[in-house]
């Protein structure tokens, strides 16, 4: 071969290579890909109904059919059953999953704060007056170590608190006393709880020793992470773009949701978001960080009260890769 045709050849070969070494996660999947809830859709979730009415998801290539769990424990076994593509889960959700075995990773966090809380009657001024008192939890892990983080950090001692599975009926257990508080979320529980009962009792976990953790994150299987890293590169981007629109115009995001999710109170969404809109990027340098330093007082929390047997491997957990850099165009 002459050396003019070598050359050539050589350069085709280099320019294949080159090729074939381009990051994947730059091109656009062009998929369909199911996106299942945590819970029944409300404020929490403007941001992703914002993203596919605009058709944010579209433009970056994926087709995001948002589906609704019939169950709290759906997301984990649909994810693990390759049934949905991408779940929202609640971060204690995840440690437990992980700790079964299940190597699920959280790749974007949707809140940057606890959503827990205890919702209490007015005579109850702070939680260690729960001590002697019935308390309503969902019969989740995650409740028992809310009651006992809050009753603890007031300075009570938890074992003292009488606690009762009510399942999730809080707002009418509280109303009804049935129960002298509950756990719930604040921002949808509490929201509804405030609106028939103004001067209840909202005890944060946060506010009672807990650290700011991301009480809700976006979460893949490994193997998806590992071989389909442009379906979750493209979602992740396309949420982001749905929750910032969300923040900068808070009325769009309620019209999103109420315009696809039938039987929703227009009213009562607005202020679930009033209430819940401060925690999308609370502490965080922009939408969707998942911030280490955090991850890992949540993982050493987790353990310490009863959630997981060990410390969540945060480094294992969760992978914020794909999450935009704050200030991007």
């Amino acid at each position: 071969m002459s050396r003019p045709r070598l050359l050539c050849a050589l350069l085709l070969v280099l320019a294949t290579l080159g090729g074939c070494s381009a990051d994947e996660t730059e091109r656009a999947p062009n998929v369909d890909a199911t996106l299942l809830l945590d819970f029944q859709p409300n404020a929490v979730h403007t941001g992703v109904y914002t993203a596919v009415a605009r058709g944010y998801d579209r433009a970056l290539g994926v087709t995001l059919r948002v589906r609704v769990p019939t169950d709290s424990t759906d997301a984990v076994k649909l994810l693990a059953a390759e049934t949905a593509d991408l779940a929202v889960l609640d971060i204690h959700d995840l440690a437990l999953a992980r700790e079964r075995g299940r190597d699920l990773v959280g790749v974007m966090a949707l809140v940057q704060t606890p959503l827990a809380a205890i919702l209490a009657s007015p005579a109850i001024r702070s939680p260690r007056e729960l001590e002697g008192r019935r308390v309503g939890v969902t019969g989740l892990p995650s409740d028992d170590a809310v009651l006992r983080s809050i009753v603890k950090g007031a300075g009570g001692d938890p074992d003292q608190v009488d606690s009762t599975t009510i399942g999730f009926t809080a707002v009418r257990s509280v109303l009804t006393g049935r129960v002298a508080a509950a756990t719930g979320f604040w921002n949808v529980e509490g929201v509804a709880l405030r609106e028939r009962r103004p001067r209840i009792r909202e005890f944060r976990v946060d506010d009672f020793g807990a650290p700011a953790y991301p009480e809700l994150v976006l979460a893949v299987t490994r193997e998806t992470l590992q071989d389909r890293p442009a379906l979750v590169r493209a979602t992740v981007e396309a949420l982001a773009r749905g929750y910032e629109e969300v923040i900068s115009d808070p009325e769009n995001g309620v019209s999103a949701l109420v315009e696809a999710v039938d039987g929703l109170d227009r009213a009562q969404v607005g202020r679930e978001l009033d209430a819940v809109s401060p925690s999308f990027t609370a502490g965080a340098r922009g939408f969707g960080e998942l911030h280490r330093g955090r991850l890992e007082a949540w993982a050493r929390w987790e353990k310490q009260f009863g959630i997981t047997r060990e410390e969540p491997e945060v480094g294992l957990a969760f992978d914020g890769r794909y999450v935009p850099e704050p200030g991007r165009d």
